[in-house]
Protein backbone atom coordinates (compact mmCIF):
# COMPACT_ATOMS: atom_id res chain seq x y z
CA UNK A 1 0.00 0.00 0.00
CA UNK A 2 1.37 3.43 -0.70
CA UNK A 3 1.05 6.22 1.35
CA UNK A 4 -1.91 8.36 1.14
CA UNK A 5 -1.57 11.62 -1.70
CA UNK A 6 -2.39 15.22 -1.75
CA UNK A 7 -5.72 15.70 -2.13
CA UNK A 8 -6.98 12.47 -0.09
CA UNK A 9 -9.19 12.41 2.95
CA UNK A 10 -7.23 12.15 5.83
CA UNK A 11 -8.45 9.47 7.86
CA UNK A 12 -9.86 10.33 11.48
CA UNK A 13 -8.35 8.45 13.96
CA UNK A 14 -8.64 7.95 18.16
CA UNK A 15 -5.15 7.62 20.17
CA UNK A 16 -3.27 7.94 23.25
CA UNK A 17 -1.24 10.68 23.92
CA UNK A 18 2.34 9.83 25.45
CA UNK A 19 0.52 11.32 29.06
CA UNK A 20 -2.09 8.85 28.47
CA UNK A 21 -4.85 10.97 27.41
CA UNK A 22 -7.02 10.38 24.04
CA UNK A 23 -7.32 12.32 21.61
CA UNK A 24 -8.72 12.40 17.73
CA UNK A 25 -7.14 13.89 14.18
CA UNK A 26 -10.36 16.54 14.69
CA UNK A 27 -9.32 17.81 18.44
CA UNK A 28 -6.20 19.37 16.38
CA UNK A 29 -8.20 20.54 13.18
CA UNK A 30 -8.76 23.89 14.98
CA UNK A 31 -10.21 26.67 12.22
CA UNK A 32 -7.65 28.27 9.82
CA UNK A 33 -4.86 25.28 11.09
CA UNK A 34 -2.97 22.76 9.33
CA UNK A 35 -1.77 20.00 11.09
CA UNK A 36 1.57 18.48 10.42
CA UNK A 37 1.35 14.34 10.95
CA UNK A 38 4.76 13.51 11.56
CA UNK A 39 5.19 9.44 11.67
CA UNK A 40 8.43 8.29 13.07
CA UNK A 41 8.93 4.62 13.24
CA UNK A 42 10.80 4.23 16.85
CA UNK A 43 11.41 6.04 19.72
CA UNK A 44 14.69 5.48 21.12
CA UNK A 45 16.16 5.57 17.75
CA UNK A 46 18.62 8.16 17.02
CA UNK A 47 17.46 9.53 13.62
CA UNK A 48 13.94 9.85 15.18
CA UNK A 49 15.17 11.47 18.72
CA UNK A 50 17.18 14.10 15.62
CA UNK A 51 14.24 14.58 14.01
CA UNK A 52 11.84 14.99 16.65
CA UNK A 53 14.54 17.46 18.21
CA UNK A 54 14.59 19.41 15.09
CA UNK A 55 11.13 19.82 14.70
CA UNK A 56 11.36 20.45 18.76
CA UNK A 57 13.27 23.58 17.80
CA UNK A 58 11.18 24.79 14.99
CA UNK A 59 7.47 25.44 16.81
CA UNK A 60 7.10 28.95 16.71
CA UNK A 61 8.16 28.85 13.33
CA UNK A 62 5.65 26.07 12.53
CA UNK A 63 2.76 28.15 14.42
CA UNK A 64 4.13 31.45 12.57
CA UNK A 65 3.29 29.40 9.56
CA UNK A 66 -0.54 28.40 11.14
CA UNK A 67 0.40 25.08 11.69
CA UNK A 68 -0.06 22.40 14.68
CA UNK A 69 2.41 19.67 14.93
CA UNK A 70 1.40 16.10 15.94
CA UNK A 71 4.27 13.13 16.11
CA UNK A 72 2.79 9.19 15.65
CA UNK A 73 4.80 6.04 16.50
CA UNK A 74 3.79 2.78 16.96
CA UNK A 75 5.63 3.05 20.39
CA UNK A 76 3.63 2.31 23.60
CA UNK A 77 2.31 5.29 25.68
CA UNK A 78 5.62 4.91 28.46
CA UNK A 79 8.27 4.73 25.70
CA UNK A 80 6.75 7.27 24.34
CA UNK A 81 6.24 9.62 27.51
CA UNK A 82 9.91 8.46 28.68
CA UNK A 83 11.22 9.71 25.26
CA UNK A 84 9.62 12.97 25.23
CA UNK A 85 10.62 14.13 28.65
CA UNK A 86 14.19 13.12 27.99
CA UNK A 87 14.35 15.22 24.73
CA UNK A 88 12.56 17.85 26.02
CA UNK A 89 9.58 17.44 23.34
CA UNK A 90 6.54 19.22 24.35
CA UNK A 91 4.48 18.85 20.84
CA UNK A 92 2.08 16.36 20.66
CA UNK A 93 3.24 12.88 20.65
CA UNK A 94 0.47 10.18 19.84
CA UNK A 95 0.86 6.09 20.46
CA UNK A 96 0.02 4.27 17.38
CA UNK A 97 0.24 0.76 19.55
CA UNK A 98 -2.76 -0.83 20.06
CA UNK A 99 -3.75 -2.24 17.37
CA UNK A 100 0.44 -1.66 16.74
CA UNK A 101 0.04 0.12 13.33
CA UNK A 102 -3.41 1.04 12.57
CA UNK A 103 -3.62 4.48 11.71
CA UNK A 104 0.52 4.01 9.73
CA UNK A 105 -1.89 1.45 8.16
CA UNK A 106 -4.60 3.67 7.45
CA UNK A 107 -1.93 6.51 6.07
CA UNK A 108 -0.50 4.01 3.94
CA UNK A 109 3.08 4.34 5.91
CA UNK A 110 2.67 1.27 8.03
CA UNK A 111 6.05 -1.07 7.64
CA UNK A 112 6.19 -5.07 7.31
CA UNK A 113 9.01 -5.18 9.91
CA UNK A 114 6.83 -3.65 13.16
CA UNK A 115 7.51 0.14 12.58
CA UNK A 116 5.87 3.04 10.53
CA UNK A 117 7.65 4.62 7.77
CA UNK A 118 9.54 8.47 8.33
CA UNK A 119 6.46 10.49 6.51
CA UNK A 120 5.22 13.41 6.90
CA UNK A 121 1.37 14.34 5.87
CA UNK A 122 -0.05 18.34 5.89
CA UNK A 123 -4.03 18.22 6.52
CA UNK A 124 -5.78 21.40 6.12
CA UNK A 125 -8.52 22.87 8.74
CA UNK A 126 -11.04 20.72 6.55
CA UNK A 127 -9.07 17.44 6.82
CA UNK A 128 -7.68 17.03 3.25
CA UNK A 129 -4.39 15.94 2.79
CA UNK A 130 -2.01 18.96 1.09
CA UNK A 131 1.07 16.97 1.21
CA UNK A 132 2.48 13.83 1.62
CA UNK A 133 5.95 12.83 1.75
CA UNK A 134 7.71 9.90 2.60
CA UNK A 135 11.36 9.99 3.52
CA UNK A 136 14.09 6.99 3.89
CA UNK A 137 13.37 5.50 6.83
CA UNK A 138 17.24 6.26 7.97
CA UNK A 139 17.08 9.77 6.54
CA UNK A 140 16.08 12.79 8.99
CA UNK A 141 14.37 14.63 6.10
CA UNK A 142 14.37 18.25 8.17
CA UNK A 143 12.21 21.32 8.52
CA UNK A 144 13.12 22.79 4.77
CA UNK A 145 10.55 20.49 2.59
CA UNK A 146 7.44 21.69 5.26
CA UNK A 147 8.36 25.13 5.10
CA UNK A 148 8.08 25.24 1.91
CA UNK A 149 4.84 23.37 1.43
CA UNK A 150 3.26 25.05 4.33
CA UNK A 151 4.47 28.52 3.03
CA UNK A 152 2.93 27.63 -0.57
CA UNK A 153 -0.57 26.70 1.08
CA UNK A 154 -0.25 30.42 2.57
CA UNK A 155 -0.19 31.65 -0.92
CA UNK A 156 -2.92 29.72 -2.21
CA UNK A 157 -5.31 30.98 0.30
Amino acid sequence: MAALESGSRAPDFELHTAQGDIVELSDFLEEGKHVILAFYPAAWSPTCGDEMTLFQEFLDEFEALNAKLVGISVDNVWAVQAWAESKGITFPLLCDFHPKGAVAELYGVMRDDGVSERALFIVDPEGIIQYSYVSPIAENPGVDRLFEALESLQEGE
